[in-house]
């Protein structure tokens, strides 16, 4: 596996102090259970416990993965997940997790660097689980037979050590070493000769062993069938072939040709090739074409993932007589991968006084690309009010460069373009948001400039009567508006202390019921204040009407109707049609049309003889009086105001038709 390279830019709010010179150095085992310690980093760094919550210390590292995690409340550095070595670096003879301790208010770094030591967790494999070779019965003792050596993807003394054959086998051992070149290798040797008559074919176990403790093994299946007559075996050209190859290069593409030739003639010299790879590149990307030697790409390959392949191909002859050679593709990085920016830290919204200098954002970049490919630049948008600044190894700081104004900008939008050196440069652009804060100079400004409102007398308690708003040209706190009344001064206290206004909104409601016949009107001021330090106000007239409800019956001045025996009006028989016998008189303490006032005769003793006037209340004869009319008679005046829905009274009256003249008194 191949380990990206990697580019990191930084941005933060404060300038960058020194990082530490020396990195924190420490060792961990592979597949160590989470939660294991790794280090006393805070006591390493020179830092307490409490120092690392403040700051608000944290992890970066390079890969973006978090392998690792820190105890704030312990300063202890802990594993934070399941550490593979082989996954992580592969065959590397050392395995390093390089990471920056970060910490705010001041920024500062700690480089770390935590080495993964290898644990014997695999076992030898054998490309093939059992081979078949083919040996002449002439082969002479001493002759050597190459086998592919097993893959151990452990390192050091955990991988594999020595090799055996399982059960002992009088014809037969094995031999493992390392040539000049550094290829290692692994022969059977014939021991005494073959006597194809006597015994055509044999088996056994060729067992590879790992230096670890304990020792663990894999196992490979031999079985031998002895040939007649086919006495030389294909020999490559070279031991090793080595290739370079275009991490873009197109599917199915010849990478290279290997050739084996046999001295022997007929099918005992016909070679046919066979390709393998190790154990941890068992998915093939590569074919190789059996007759000719040629091997293909069969999918495209990527520098990043892995940067060399190593390959195994064996030639076999007709006879059944193989050699093998190593195949070594190197892969050749091209510019397919653009810069990645990541945002570590980002201020928004600034406020408008902020001073020229001020660090707004930190942020760093990588490219998975190497050489000229993975080198990385940072430009801004034209800006006059920002600017970039190198920080520390490839982080960057976006700072301000001039004074702000919300008022005449409020968000700026700034782009951030990051290219490699690459051929041609791959480019990734990121985007900052910043949103300018205002401060407080703006007083609120009411809609009106006075408010009138209504409220029927009688109203409910806490009656909504209208609302009265104001707006503020500032944003945020600076433009959050509460209402309150005016205080007032004792010598101009106002007719009414039943208006209150609702500090968030301004709805006015009436506390209490009111009375029209008391009161008609009051005015309060009403108090617009910001949440600015020190808050900005402005001041409203509220003027409140009182209408007129129906709430009031007629009252009966005349004739009294105070429950004592009423006097009768005398009414002489002689009395002409229309003569006025008395009048009835009432009153109404409403106002408008809830106090016009109507008479109406609701019964009457003799139902023909009196008449009402609607609008004047005065009783009168409505025709002459005759012999067959009774002397005493009673009526019920209904006196209705014009009200929706109307409110009436009752008088009661009698009148005495005199049959002759009274005598003066």
């Amino acid at each position: 596996m191949a380990i990206a390279r990697q580019v990191l830019c930084l941005s933060a709010f404060l300038a960058l102090p020194l990082a530490r010179a020396e990195p924190i150095r420490y060792s961990v085992a592979e597949e160590a259970e989470s939660g294991s310690l790794v280090g006393k980093l805070a006591e390493d760094a020179g830092l307490t416990p409490p120092q690392l919550s403040a700051r608000r210390a944290r992890l970066l590292s390079e890969d973006g993965r978090q392998h690792l995690r820190l105890d704030r409340g312990s300063g202890r550095l802990l594993v934070a997940g399941r550490l593979d070595r082989e996954e992580l670096c592969a065959h590397s003879a050392t395995c390093m997790l390089p990471f920056e301790l970060l910490l705010s208010d001041p920024l500062q770094f700690f480089r770390v660097e935590v080495v993964i030591e290898d644990i014997n967790d695999h076992s030898p494999v054998f490309p093939k689980e059992g081979i078949t070779l083919k040996i002449l019965e002439t082969s002479e003792p001493g002759s050597r037979f190459p086998l592919e050596v097993a893959q151990d993807r452990d390192i050091g003394s955990n991988t594999v050590q020595a090799y055996s054959i399982s059960p002992d086998n009088e014809y037969f051992s094995v031999s493992y070493g390392t040539r000049i070149a550094g290829k290692k290798y692994l022969e059977l040797v014939l021991e005494k000769p073959l006597d194809r008559e006597e015994q055509a074919e044999m088996s056994f176990s060729v067992i590879a062993e790992d230096g670890g403790s304990p020792p663990r093994s894999g196992t490979t299946e031999i079985k031998i069938v002895i040939l007649d007559v086919n006495d030389n075996a294909p020999v490559f050209t070279k031991e090793v072939y080595i290739a370079q190859v275009l991490e873009n290069m197109p599917e199915g593409s010849v990478i290279l040709t290997v050739l084996a030739t046999d001295q022997d003639a007929g099918v005992n010299g016909d070679i046919s090739y066979q390709l393998s790879q190790t154990v941890e590149q068992s998915d093939s990307a590569f074919v190789i074409d059996p007759r000719t030697g040629e091997i293909k790409i069969t999918k495209p390959l990527d520098f990043e993932e892995a940067e060399t392949h190593e390959l195994s191909v064996r030639a076999t002859d007709g006879g059944g007589l193989s050699a093998i050679c190593k195949v070594v593709v190197e892969v050749v990085d091209v510019n397919d991968n653009a810069p990645e920016l990541a945002v570590s830290s980002f201020s928004s919204p600034l406020p408008e006084n902020t001073v020229p200098g001020t660090v707004v954002a930190l942020f760093t970049v990588r490219d998975r690309d190497s050489g000229a490919n993975g080198k990385i630049s940072c430009a801004l948008d034209d800006q006059l009010f920002f600017s970039l600044r190198p920080a520390y190894k490839n982080y960057y700081e976006l700072v301000t460069v001039s004074a702000l104004d919300r008022e005449r900008t409020a968000r700026y939008v700034l782009g951030v373009t990051a290219a490699d050196a690459g051929s041609p440069p791959l480019t990734s652009t990121h985007t900052f948001t910043v949103d300018i804060s205002d401060v407080n100079d703006n007083a609120p400004v009411f809609n009106q400039t006075s408010y009138t409102m209504y409220v029927r007398e009688n109203n409910a308690p806490t009656v909504f009567v209208g609302a009265v708003s104001a707006a503020d040209a500032d944003v945020g706190l600076n433009a959050k508006v509460t209402y309150s009344l005016a205080p007032v001064p004792a010598a101009e206290r106002p007719s009414c202390s039943c208006i209150s206004v609702n500090s968030e909104n301004g709805h006015v409601f009436v506390l209490r019921p009111l009375d029209y016949e008391r009161l008609r009107q009051s005015e309060v001021t009403v108090s617009a204040s910001d949440a600015g330090s020190p808050p900005l106000r402005a001041n409203v007239t509220v003027r409140l009407v009182v209408l007129d409800e129906n709430d009031n019956a007629p009252l009966v001045l005349y004739p009294a109707q105070d429950g004592s025996a009423a006097s009768s009006e005398l009414v002489p028989v002689s009395a002409e049609p229309g003569y006025l016998v008395t009048k009835v008189v009432a009153v109404d303490a409403d106002s408008g049309q809830n106090s016009w006032l109507s008479y109406h005769l609701l019964r009457a003793t003799e139902p023909g003889l009196f008449s009402v006037a609607v609008q004047s209340g005065e009783v009168r004869l409505k025709r002459p009086v005759t012999e067959r009319d009774s002397a005493k008679h009673k009526l019920l005046v209904l006196v209705r105001d014009n009200g929706k829905p109307p409110l009436s009274a009752t008088a009661a009256l009698s009148a005495l038709l005199l049959k002759s003249t009274p005598p003066p008194p």
